[in-house]
This record gives C-alpha cells, sequence and structure tokens, in this order.
C-alpha cells in the first residue's frame, strides 16, 4: 500500500459501531478511556447470544458445553494472534490484570528464595507493584525501587542498571504509564534484567489500547493486558513463556486441569464474555480491513493500529498544545513534539489553585467524563510531590473520539480555569 492509497480514517463507521456513541443525539464526551474504553455492538451481540446458548461448563458431549468449548479456544486463540503468541495455550485468561497479577506472583514466587530481589517502577499502576510488594513480604524478598526520570518522563536504561545483579530475579515493569502517557523502551530495559538472569513481568494495560505489541520482539517473560481497555470485555488477559508457564507450580484445586492454559484458569471460565473477547479482536480486524488492509489476523490487526494511531496523535497534540495555553494548567508528562511518540494520547494535568475533583465535576457537568485522583498510580502521584488524594485531571483518547470533541473540551476548561466556576 502506498502513501498515496491510504484512506482516511473511518471514524463516522467507526462511531456507528459504538452504541453509545450512534445512538444519542448528543452522546458525552467519552475522555475516561484509560479507565474503561466503550464496546463496539459486535462485542454486545457476542455476550448476549453466548448467555443465551452457551452458559455451559467445558467438557460435556452435549452441544451447548461443545459451543461453550468453541468461544472458550476462540477467544485464546484471538489474544494470542493479537499479542503474537507462540500458542494459544499461552494464554491466560481470568478476572482482571491485578487479580491474574495476583495469582501468577504466587506461582513465580515459588522459584525465589530469602534475600532475592524484585525490582519494581514509580511508574506503574498499583496492579503491577502491590502483589510483588506482598510476595516480598511474605517471602522474606527484597524491594528495589526504579525511578522515572523527570526529563524523559520515562524508565532509563541507565537508572535500571545500577539496581542489577545476581540476587535480581524479578523487573516487574509497565509499557505505559496509566497517569502520564509515557511509553517505556520494554525491549531495552528487559534485555538489561535477562542478562543479569531476572525474569521481565510487563503490565501492557494502557498500551494494548494504541500500540500493538509482540511478545516474540519483546523477549520479556510475562505480559498482561485488559480487554475492557481495549474495546471489549471485563477480562484480564496474560501471556506468558509456554515453557515458563510450564514449569511453575499452579494454584489449583486437585481435580483441575495439568494443561495449559487451564492449570492456571481457576473455576468455571466466564464464557459470555470469552465470546465478547474473541469479537473484540473480530472488530479490531475489521477496522484493519476497513483502512485496506489484508493477510492474516495478525497483519489486519498491526494495519488497524497503524491506522489509529496516527489518527489518535493529531487529536493529543491538540489537546495538548490546547491545554498548554491555559493560565495555571500544568501538564504532567511528555509535551515535546519531538518526543510524543514516546506516550499514549493520556494526558494527565493539574492547576495550580483550582482542584482537580473541582475541574472533572466541571466537565462532568457538561458532557465531558473524565477522571480525577491518584488513579491507582500512587508512587508516581508521590514522585511529582502531588497530593495523593488530589492527583491529576486525566483525559484519555481513544479511536472513537472527534477533533470536534477535543476542541470542546478545550472550551469548556477555558471557560472554568478563566472562571474558576465551582460546581454545584
Amino acid at each position: 500500500m502506498t502513501m498515496h492509497s491510504v484512506p482516511a480514517f473511518p471514524i463516522d463507521e467507526v462511531r456507528q459501531r459504538f452504541p453509545a456513541l450512534s445512538g444519542l443525539e448528543n452522546p458525552p464526551v467519552y475522555l475516561d478511556n484509560p479507565a474503561g474504553t466503550l464496546v463496539p455492538q459486535q462485542v454486545i451481540d457476542a455476550v448476549a447470544q453466548a448467555m443465551a446458548n452457551a452458559t455451559h461448563n467445558l467438557g460435556g458431549y452435549f452441544d451447548g458445553s461443545k459451543r461453550a468449548g468453541a468461544h472458550w479456544l476462540a477467544a485464546h486463540q484471538a489474544m494470542a494472534d493479537m499479542l503474537g503468541a507462540a500458542s494459544y495455550r499461552e494464554i491466560i485468561i481470568g478476572q482482571s490484570m491485578t487479580a491474574l497479577t495476583l495469582h501468577l506472583s504466587r506461582s513465580i514466587g515459588r522459584l525465589f528464595s530469602p534475600g532475592d530481589e524484585i525490582i519494581v517502577t514509580r511508574m506503574d499502576h498499583e496492579g503491577n507493584v502491590s502483589p510483588w510488594l506482598l510476595l516480598a513480604r511474605d517471602l522474606g524478598l527484597v524491594i528495589k525501587w526504579l525511578p522515572v526520570n523527570r526529563q524523559s518522563w520515562r524508565i532509563e536504561p541507565k537508572d535500571l542498571k545500577p539496581l542489577l545483579n545476581e540476587r535480581t530475579k524479578l523487573l516487574a515493569l509497565n509499557f505505559s504509564s496509566n497517569m502520564t502517557g509515557s511509553v517505556n523502551d520494554v525491549e531495552e530495559l528487559g534485555a538489561l534484567a535477562k542478562k543479569a538472569g531476572a525474569l521481565v513481568y510487563v503490565d501492557a494495560v494502557q498500551l494494548v489500547p494504541h500500540h500493538l505489541p509482540d511478545v516474540q520482539a519483546l523477549g520479556c517473560d510475562f505480559l498482561a493486558c485488559s480487554s475492557y481497555k481495549f474495546f471489549g470485555p471485563h477480562l484480564g488477559v496474560l501471556w506468558g513463556r509456554q515453557e515458563l508457564l510450564t514449569r511453575l507450580e499452579a494454584y489449583k484445586v486437585r481435580c483441575a486441569t495439568e494443561e495449559l492454559p487451564g492449570r492456571f484458569e481457576a473455576g468455571t471460565p466466564q464464557t459470555e464474555l470469552l465470546a465478547g473477547l474473541a469479537a473484540t479482536v473480530d472488530y479490531m480486524e475489521w477496522l484493519g480491513e476497513a483502512n485496506g488492509h489484508s493477510g492474516t489476523r495478525r497483519e489486519k490487526l498491526l494495519g488497524a493500529y497503524r491506522s489509529f494511531a496516527a489518527y489518535e496523535d493529531r487529536l493529543t497534540r491538540h489537546l495538548i498544545e490546547g491545554l498548554m495555553s491555559l493560565p495555571g494548567v500544568t501538564v504532567q508528562g511528555i509535551t515535546d513534539p519531538a518526543a510524543l511518540k514516546h506516550r499514549v494520547p493520556t494526558v494527565s494535568f493539574t492547576h495550580a489553585s483550582i482542584s482537580t475533583h473541582t475541574i472533572a465535576a466541571g466537565l462532568a457537568e457538561r458532557g465531558i467524563w473524565a477522571w480525577s485522583g491518584h488513579n491507582y498510580a500512587l508512587e508516581l502521584c508521590g514522585m511529582l510531590g502531588l497530593d495523593e488524594e488530589e492527583g491529576v485531571v486525566r483525559l484519555g483518547i481513544a479511536h472513537y473520539n472527534t477533533m470536534a470533541e477535543i476542541e470542546r473540551t478545550l472550551e469548556v476548561l477555558g471557560a472554568l480555569v478563566s472562571q474558576q466556576v465551582i460546581p454545584a
């Protein structure tokens, strides 16, 4: 495909596929996306259909159980294709990224001995911090903290190197910050940790809605994401290297399977949500086709991501420029136009005199949805010198947002900042 043949991003057709956007005359401006995205109609339909005819346990001889099994396999295969896994057996699906990390950390911890070291970062969401703090407490492990570089707003290799030694057993690292949007060089950071003999556990929850990872190229050992952050149902997804998952001891009931990935998926699967997860990947595949891409499913997915990453970039640049023009506003994250390739379209800010919650409430009154507070990035709040309860106002763009919505948001923020309007 040449540059001249690249079609315009089909924003109108995209929005028509989301009932929350197409079913109302004046829908809200959804900028709460880092906490959870909208879902397209085909995902809703898939969940409803599975609720009607596939809410059965797996392994039975009857049709309902076979349908449930087909949904289970389709979801795992779809996520294997999406993340670049070698096999669907490397895909574990559960309640959430945090729940999966808490669960698997117990198995990983059996490889460690008292005095061994785990590195966690000051950037991560608590879902990739607290599980390791708890594991260290229970097993007598040592926690080392990896700081955020205030100049680049990223985790830098030069800050990681001094923390690594022969006792380092695991690096827990996020791909992208849920507060500042910064994207870390996971491949380089992970290679340093692997050279020291450590495992690498990556939280990609905030990256996957905007960029498609390739777990084979990254060289990490585990990568977790959440489908409700990329237009799907409330599920967490964890990829792990098959040889590692086979070696780990699974915390499970005695009669559960020893096969992968079932040995790490406790209880009855949420079949209807698995059907929705497979339909989510189908939606992304459609988006790739709509932008002129063909080939394998992963090739279509890559095409979709390339198209909406470019679209989101235009919106993000406009939002950051607008925020920086508002008196008293500080964007907490990368603002240099030349460095915006190192961030996702999650943009957080504070005001010199107005509470973040006041601003978020004022936006909500005017139909613009956004979050305020620490957003579970407790360590980053502290590192930035922010009050934990106040945190930031967080605006998160998804590929169904429009330039008109960004301009409306900046207009409302301008009025709130200039008049210091206190919502009733």
